[in-house]
């Protein structure tokens, strides 16, 4: 048996901060907050996917791993109302990918804690919406 048909329930998120953590997830991004819990921990309900912010237990920083992509209807859209509310991106919305009249864009931003995330959309690209 493989993972070859699971699906992704929870990621978690490690923040050094955790008020600060809460307040970007829930005020900034509009992530829902499910609920917290001890020691230092929240949950978030993004999509089918839980998040769950929270500080590790261990000696150490904190450690960054894996990037989060958010996929969205309307990038930019998206990308300006979150810039509205001081998020920072690296780039606004740029192609990062084309192939079968459809386009991958992707928008990359950091939390306060430097978790690398992005915005990412896929959308029929011009020049094949215009040869319909």
């Amino acid at each position: 048996m493989d993972l070859a048909n699971a699906t992704i329930s929870q990621i978690m998120i490690p923040v050094e901060d955790f008020e600060k953590g809460v307040e970007f997830y829930r005020d900034v991004l509009g992530i829902p907050l499910l609920f917290t819990a001890p020691p230092n921990m929240a949950f978030f309900q993004c999509g089918t996917v839980r998040l769950l912010v929270g500080v590790h237990g261990g000696t150490g920083g904190v450690s960054r791993g894996s990037a989060v992509y958010f996929q969205v209807d309307d990038i930019q859209e998206t990308f300006e109302s979150l810039e509205r509310r001081g998020v920072r991106f690296k780039s606004p919305p740029h192609v990062i990918h084309r192939s079968g009249g459809m386009e991958m864009l992707l928008a990359d931003f950091r939390d306060p804690d430097g978790n690398q995330l992005a915005l990412m959309s896929q959308q029929p690209f011009a020049e094949a919406t215009e040869q319909s």
